[in-house]
């Protein structure tokens, strides 16, 4: 058994030990993540993100200065593509950055408009999915939530993920 397989779990979620900015596979594929609705960049996935290709975060600064107001929003998607065959989903399913007195950031219907929008992108470009926990880390979700949205937007239309555990 490889140690690939070893983690794979469920119906068409496969988990894996790794990091998601390495992305295993053949053939397109595009690294999902979620950003928050202010602007902000500079903790969590996203680091990792900007150490292995600046796009990415160029890309969300430029859509949240120039297009705030139109289509930044919660739910909103942006592609960016950074290597031949690879692409970053930033996925606007936060509100804000902080915990403070109103809850998480996390907003699990942001989310699931994203992963809608999404699905089309991956099913058009032929690609598989890659993402850590999306939500689960400094937005505060609960996988026990974002996991179904995967499997209902994503996995039930036929696109393959892979969730990414550092271990």
């Amino acid at each position: 058994m490889t140690q690939e397989s070893e983690y794979v779990r469920g119906d068409a979620i496969q988990y894996v030990r790794g990091d998601a900015t390495a992305p295993r596979g053949e053939g397109p594929r595009i690294i999902a993540h979620v950003c928050n609705d202010r602007g902000g960049w500079g903790k969590g996935f996203v680091l990792a993100l900007t150490r292995r290709w600046p796009e990415p975060e160029r890309a969300y600064r430029a859509w949240h200065r120039e297009r705030a107001s139109r289509d930044f929003a919660l739910g909103a998607l942006q592609l960016v593509q950074v290597e031949h065959a690879v692409w970053v989903a930033n996925m606007i399913g936060q509100h804000g950055t902080g915990r403070g007195g109103k809850g998480v950031p996390v907003r699990y219907e942001a989310i699931d408009g994203a992963l809608d929008r999404l699905a089309p992108e991956a099913l058009r470009l032929g690609a598989s999915i890659h993402m850590p926990r999306i939500g689960c880390g400094l937005g505060g979700g609960r996988w026990d939530r974002v996991e179904p949205l995967i499997r209902a937007r994503l996995t039930e239309r036929g696109v393959r993920v892979t969730v990414y555990d550092l271990g």
